[in-house]
């Protein structure tokens, strides 16, 4: 049986911790920033981990086991 590609998008956007856990950038951090204030702005720049339920499916997009 062949290899399975990994999702090329998923690819760019999630990368694996060392422990195994999914890292993902925090949304609207890229256009009307004037509108937002200072601490949602920071508070945007830091990265979070996707939730739980979506690990499974991420990693297995990612090509992970």
């Amino acid at each position: 049986m062949p290899k399975l590609k990994s999702n090329r998008g998923a690819k760019k956007r999630f990368k694996l911790t060392a422990t195994g856990k999914v890292k993902r950038r925090r949304s609207g951090h890229r256009h009307i920033l004037t509108s937002k204030d200072q601490k949602r702005k920071r508070h945007l720049r830091q990265g979070t981990l996707i939730s739980a339920a979506d690990t499974p499916a991420v990693k297995r997009m990612l090509g992970a086991k």
